[in-house]
């Protein structure tokens, strides 16, 4: 059995608290007198410097020390969160990504960034300070005894069961406290059992502590940032009439420079049962527990290489279920038939529950957006409003993986080309604030992903007139709208006047299209000029194992995904075999084009009487494939096909059949995209 390192583990959950740091900030900015994002954003702060310092990690939890000071203005409320000390803490924050990612790299910049965050802070306390003094026209005398009467507060706290056992130390505690202001300390004995039933891995004492300052609970709610979850803990201002109550229980005046001695002794004077205590002493574990035990059974972190690992194992199973069924099927045995049925039945059962382990929602990856979106705005001086929705739709996390590239693309390009300057905006009678709007919703068996600006839309002149540049139209020819707007994905297309760092090339969207081709998905496009674009991305809910309708085509079988399926019907007689280009179906009033798959794959099998008609969609295309059988319904594990079989397009991979045999996959895209061709030839003849 392997175990996980550590470091590893430590580099996981810095990246996760680093993203709600930058997350946080962001928020900040834009509701920047909102306490709870302050203390959120100081506590991941206080975790990173925490945990970097445990796992060796020294120079980041230096750093962030110093992070956590200058930011500590901001929580005290002596310096607001300006957009100037955002776009700093959001450098700090990548330079604490740098120094977790490449611990024996350059540290360089580090120092900087800390110069500038204090210029900063040093700024925002110089105007906080101007403004009070011009603010504070009089003395008020009457609030004076009323702040000297909270001076003193009451804190009692009991860790939580398991907190020895974790390495807490109370003592390390109580300095910190010590450390808030002048205390007294007295310990609570009241739980503590008799020493036959005592568990020294259980803390039985509470503690209760008179502390003078004028508003302890932030700084005491750090010393307690790791324990808060399972612990009981109360901070009350107290009068000071009260401040000479006795504590319950007997009393331990510990001088902190301790003697554990008095400790010992006090628990006989306590209001403990003698000879026999197991309630009392089972009380305080029972009361903690819970919690650890709750939170462990809620989530579990697992790599995602054994995710993959078992979904290459459910496949297998999926082929061998596949097999055993076949031979069900021409055995007269019973129970064969019976064990090949209930196997179906659990493998698919395991195939949905393994899926939706790897299911995740897409929000984790709109979320990096906002910062691209930020950084875009502050680089260009465009007013940007970033908008999300469909956060929880999931997806195949190999699929969310391998989206973060073309959104970033489609992203920075409706920034860059899409958004006008806002005087333009102005002089167009739009607000000078230009809107992105990133959305994911289901569609059938498909996932939707939009990116839409509101910006000038796409230029159909100079896209047809680079197009005719680059050899890729005729001068004369033909096309529809969307057919030309698909000319911005070809290579090195790019209708820029001028390379700059963010676009020019015609690289973006050419990465955008290789990804959603590679992942069986297709793009469309809807632009209005002047009123902005709308880049759709339409992708499959996953990428391992999908339902398939088997068909044969002469000799050989083929899968037709069967999300894309939407019905089957019968070649009616009389259709000339060979009328390329002119092949349609009247299906109930719409003209359906069709492809003979025979011709398609030059299938030289003898002519089979009764085909049947496949008629598969994708996006707004129709399309029917000629089969000669279908063969019925199957689970089907997606095989990639080799690079050297990477240029037949009308294939998006293969699978094993239940024989041994391998059927490949149709890429239903491609042929209604093949199938459209014909519409328009016919069209133009």
């Amino acid at each position: 059995m392997s175990f996980p390192d550590p470091t590893e583990t430590f580099r996981q959950e810095a990246r996760e608290l680093l993203e709600q740091l930058e997350l946080g900030l962001l928020d900040l900015e834009q509701n920047p007198a909102n306490d709870d994002l302050i203390n959120s954003t100081f506590r991941a702060l206080h975790t990173i410097k925490g945990s970097g310092a445990m796992f060796g990690y020294t120079a980041v939890a230096a750093f962030v020390h110093e992070f956590e000071t200058a930011f500590d203005q901001v929580r005290k409320g002596l310096a607001p969160a300006t957009s100037e000390l955002i776009a700093v803490a959001l450098d700090a924050k990548d330079h604490i990504h740098r120094l977790i990612e490449e611990p024996d790299g350059s540290q360089l910049g580090g120092q900087a960034i800390l110069d500038a965050l204090h210029v900063v802070i040093s700024g925002a306390l110089a105007a906080t300070a101007a403004v009070g003094a011009a603010t504070q026209p009089e003395p008020a005398p009457a609030t004076a005894p009323v702040a000297s009467a909270a001076t003193r507060w009451r804190l009692r706290f009991r860790l939580p069961g398991d907190a020895l056992v974790y390495g807490t130390n109370p003592r390390l505690l109580l300095d910190e406290i010590r450390e808030i202001g002048p205390c007294t300390i007295t310990a609570l004995t009241d739980t503590i059992p008799s020493l036959e039933v005592i568990d020294p891995e259980v803390p039985y004492l509470g503690w209760q502590i008179d502390i003078e300052h004028d508003d302890p609970r932030g700084a005491i709610d750090d010393v307690f940032m790791f324990l808060k979850d399972g612990m009981e803990l109360s901070v009350e201002p107290l009068s000071g009439a009260s401040t000479d109550e006795a504590p319950e229980g007997a009393e331990i005046d510990l001088s902190l420079e301790p003697e554990p001695e008095p400790v010992v002794e006090a628990p006989v004077a306590a209001a403990v049962p003698e000879p026999k205590a197991p309630p009392a002493a089972a009380e305080p574990a029972a009361r903690t527990a819970p919690a650890p035990e709750r939170a462990a059974a809620s989530s579990m972190r697992v790599d995602a290489e054994r995710l993959d690992e078992l979904m290459d194992r459910v496949g297998e199973l999926v082929i061998a279920q596949a097999r055993l069924t076949q031979i069900a099927n021409m055995s007269q045995d019973a129970n064969l038939k019976t064990i090949a049925e209930e196997l179906e039945r659990l493998s698919s059962g395991l195939r949905d529950t393994t899926m939706g382990i790897r299911m995740v929602p897409i929000g984790s990856l709109f979320s990096r957006f906002r910062r691209l979106v930020h950084d875009l705005s502050r680089d260009l001086g465009k007013e940007i409003e970033f908008i999300t929705s469909g956060e929880d739709t999931e997806l195949d996390k190999t699929m969310i993986e391998r989206l973060a590239d073309p959104l970033v693309h489609l992203i920075r390009n409706s920034v860059d080309h899409g958004l006008e300057s806002a005087d333009k905006r102005l002089a167009a009678g739009k607000p000078a604030k230009g809107t992105v709007r990133l959305s994911a919703v289901y569609a059938g068996a498909e996932v939707a992903i939009s990116v839409t600006d509101d910006g000038a839309g796409l230029n159909a002149e100079r896209i047809r007139a680079k197009a005719e540049e680059a050899g890729l139209l005729a001068p004369d020819a033909k096309i529809a709208d969307a057919d030309l707007w698909q000319m911005i994905f070809a290579p090195g297309f790019s209708t820029a006047k001028e390379v700059t760092s963010l676009s020019g090339r015609g690289v973006g969207m050419d990465v955008v299209k290789r990804t959603i081709d590679g992942l069986r998905g297709s793009i469309d496009v809807s632009t209005v000029r002047g009123e902005g674009s709308t880049m759709t991305l339409r992708l499959p809910l996953t990428l391992a194992i999908i339902d398939g309708m088997l068909v044969r085509v002469g000799n050989g079988r083929y899968t037709i995904p069967l999300a894309a399926v939407e019905e089957c019907v019968e070649l009616p007689e009389g259709i000339e075999a060979n009328a390329r280009g002119r092949n349609f179906l009247d299906i109930r009033g719409s003209l359906v084009p069709f492809l003979r798959l025979r011709e398609v794959f030059r299938t030289k099998a003898p002519l089979e009487p009764h085909q049947k008609v496949v008629i598969v969609s994708s996006g707004e295309g129709r399309v029917g494939l000629v089969v000669d059988q279908i063969i019925g319904n199957n689970q089907t594990v997606i095989k990639q096909l080799s690079k050297l079989h990477s240029s037949l397009k009308s294939f998006s991979g293969a699978t094993i059949l239940g024989d041994g045999t391998v059927a490949l996959i149709l890429d239903t895209a491609h042929l209604v995209a093949h199938g459209q061709f014909y519409v328009d030839q016919g069209r133009a003849a």
